[in-house]
């Protein structure tokens, strides 16, 4: 194991989720209809904690094969995209766009993690409960989207 090469990866994970930080959800959130079937909110930094320490582990993994040109570029793309949607839904409440986000970002996830599977069993497993929490996340977005689509939003 590449300590240093995880840390790398960690840190790329850890500077996306600074977002979750920068852009909290706060009262316009609390304020919109959910879902019943909504996480609590003490989830969210729990399972993206594990999830970025396990999408590091794997990406590590696969940067340590030679040919992992592809499947890094992948990973690059789907870190981009994850850094993306926080801003655009809670920053700018942009709950539409932010579903066209969510959307590539699964897509991504997906082509990632078939990427690392063809690379190294171990590392594409790494990616599973990421693809179903971006899933969960997708289909959380479009159910408030859809259930506010009526509301005006904020003039912020």
């Amino acid at each position: 194991m590449d300590w240093l090469l995880f840390a790398v990866f960690l840190a790329a994970c850890m500077a996306a989720g600074t977002t979750g930080a920068m852009f909290e959800p706060g009262p316009w959130y609390r304020s919109l209809a959910k879902p019943r079937w909504t996480p609590p909110d003490w989830l969210f930094p729990v399972a993206w904690l594990v999830l970025y320490i396990c999408m590091s582990l794997a990406a590590m993994r696969v940067a340590l094969t030679p040919s992992a040109g592809l499947a890094l570029a992948l990973w690059s793309l789907q870190i981009a995209l994850n850094t993306l949607w926080t801003p655009i839904f809670f920053g700018l409440k942009r709950m539409g766009a932010a579903l066209v986000v969510i959307a590539a970002l699964w897509l991504s996830v997906a082509a990632t993690m078939i990427a690392f599977w063809q690379i190294d069993l171990i590392a594409g497993l790494l990616f599973v409960p990421y693809l179903v929490w971006v899933s969960v996340a997708g289909a959380l977005n479009l159910a408030v989207w859809w259930m506010n689509r009526g509301t005006p939003q904020p003039a912020e």
